[in-house]
């Protein structure tokens, strides 16, 4: 007795109650299917808009930076090292240092590999005669900012001054009608004004910035500078001991004071403000969507849960209405010495036939819904996710059992219950 031509001639003979038990597998499988669809579109958007998010924060992260190093320009250099026997009061008094210190400081200080400082400038300030202009100015010589090697470069925040170039304060040149490109003579040589300041309102306004190996000459101080100016990194926050250890490592006969403790906090408190801001705008959004995931995903266990036991108990009673149809064919079946094993056998293939067929079209209605319904949800274009991005094939394959499973458990007690009947009773009967 080909025991498949049996279960190919019972779902022909009964395909009323075949269908039936088909369609509640599809259903079940269909709800779980199309949960996970939406769930995993929701999630993908969810990514998408996330990165989106990042993309736009660090944009904008980028311009506020930018922002924030055109602001420091206008703050200016916020630290000072001097040599260690200069008095701070002298300093301030005569508006330049009266005590030197080699020009490779500034060198080795850049290469030390220190973080907490940026953007040294070294320079040679001394308050002098321009008789040509009969003024007194404070010169200025700096040859530019020393380069890191260490570090990432940056954009320098005051440029070199050229060879044979000065840069003037807007009090001398105001006063002296000079403007860029003119050219002068100070100390007896031949300078252009490559540049002039705005008002600052401090000594600038009365400064002469020249390149440095000419201030050295003129002052008769080669390779020697009376400060280096330098920019406090944000990484150290307000930790000016921890500056200063780390300046008196390299440099044991220096010390750094700051220019302006109040300019270096706004600077810091900025930026700390501007990184917090961008990014809470994406844990908020993902924060939004955490929580959104969540109620879809109580909402769809809930749906899900209620499917699948609907379906079991529908299965479970197409069975039992089967077996109880099929009495006299179950007795014949054992009358003509079929045993209850291939009896169960018979119920069980079944279920199983059933599963196979209902959980593969579970996955095609449910992926189709899904995605037609997670489209519409959130708002998202044909083309946006791919289908083939939805699923794993594994997942679809336990899937797939988890319907083979589902049927068998619900047709199993029916099963039973037919091929432990008596064929003698169930004949007699009749």
């Amino acid at each position: 007795m080909n025991i498949w031509r049996l279960i190919f001639r019972e779902i022909i003979y009964r395909k009323g109650s075949f269908v039936l038990g088909l369609i509640c597998v599809c259903a079940a499988i269909g709800s779980l299917v199309g949960s996970v669809t939406l769930l995993k579109i929701y999630d993908l958007h969810t990514q998408q808009i996330l990165e989106s998010k990042q993309a736009q924060t660090e944009q904008v992260m980028a311009k506020l930076k930018d922002d924030m190093r055109k602001a420091t320009l206008k703050l200016g250099l916020n630290a000072v090292i001097l040599q260690k026997e200069q008095e701070l009061a002298d300093w301030y008094t005569y508006e330049y240092g009266t005590k030197y210190m080699p020009e490779v400081y500034a060198e080795k200080l850049a290469n030390s590999g220190i973080i907490t400082i940026r953007h040294l400038l070294p320079v040679l300030q001394q308050k002098v005669k321009w008789p040509e202009k009969k003024r007194t100015v404070i010169l200025v010589g700096t040859r530019g900012e020393v380069p890191n090697l260490h570090k990432s470069p940056v954009k320098p925040l005051i440029e070199p001054v050229p060879v044979d170039k000065m840069v003037l304060g807007y009090e001398l040149h105001q006063s002296m009608n000079l403007k860029t490109g003119d050219a002068v003579k100070f100390m007896g040589k031949e300078f252009t004004i490559h540049n002039c300041h705005e008002e600052r309102g401090d000594k600038d306004d009365i400064s002469v910035w020249i390149n440095l190996k000419q201030a050295q000459k003129m002052l008769d101080k080669e390779g020697l500078i009376n400060a280096i100016i330098a920019l406090e990194c944000i990484c150290a926050g307000n930790d000016l001991s921890r500056i200063r250890s780390e300046i008196v490592q390299q440099l044991p006969d220096t010390r750094l004071y700051e220019l302006g403790k109040t300019k270096i906090l706004a600077r810091y408190e900025a930026r700390m403000k501007t990184a917090q801001a961008a990014q809470l705008s994406v844990g908020n959004e993902k924060k939004v969507r955490l929580e959104l995931r969540g109620d879809r995903e109580r909402f769809a266990s809930i749906l899900v849960g209620i499917v699948m036991a609907a379906s079991a108990i529908w299965i479970g009673f197409l069975s039992f209405g089967n077996v109880q149809a099929r009495k006299n064919e179950i007795g014949i079946l054992r009358a003509m010495g079929c045993r209850s094993s291939q009896i169960l056998l018979l119920f069980i293939s079944k279920a199983v036939f059933m599963g196979l067929l209902g959980g593969t079209t579970g996955i095609i209605v449910g992926i189709v819904t899904g995605k037609n319904i997670g489209f519409g949800l959130e708002e998202l274009k044909e083309g946006t996710i791919t289908t083939a991005g939805l699923f794993e094939p594994g997942l679809l394959v336990l899937i797939v059992l988890l319907a083979v499973l589902l049927s068998v458990v619900a047709s199993w007690i029916p099963s039973l219950i037919a091929a432990r009947q008596d064929p003698a009773g169930i004949l007699r009967q009749e």
